[in-house]
């Protein structure tokens, strides 16, 4: 299942938000968005976990935390081209 973790503190590294999430199971992949020019972080990445299930588990207790000086959102990422889930 792939996550969108929004409103990143801008200097979270990729190593400290993989770590975060390997609390709650396996992570396939941990990927900050970087902005082009200034080579900083953008506030927002992904992370792939292959267990649904963990993934959950990371989103209930992840979800509104406080990383630094920023509450993070994380939820489930939409798929390209797919409508966004109703409700």
């Amino acid at each position: 299942m792939k996550l969108l973790i929004r409103n990143l503190d801008r200097s979270t590294t990729e190593d400290e938000l993989k770590s975060l999430f390997q609390a709650f199971g396996a992570v396939q992949s941990c990927d900050l968005v970087m902005d082009r020019d200034s080579g900083t972080s953008k506030g927002f990445g992904f992370v792939e976990m292959p267990k649904a299930g963990e993934a959950k588990a990371a989103i209930k207790n992840l979800n509104d935390k406080m990383i630094g000086n920023n509450k993070i959102r994380v939820k489930k990422a939409e798929e390209p081209g797919s409508a966004p889930d109703a409700g």
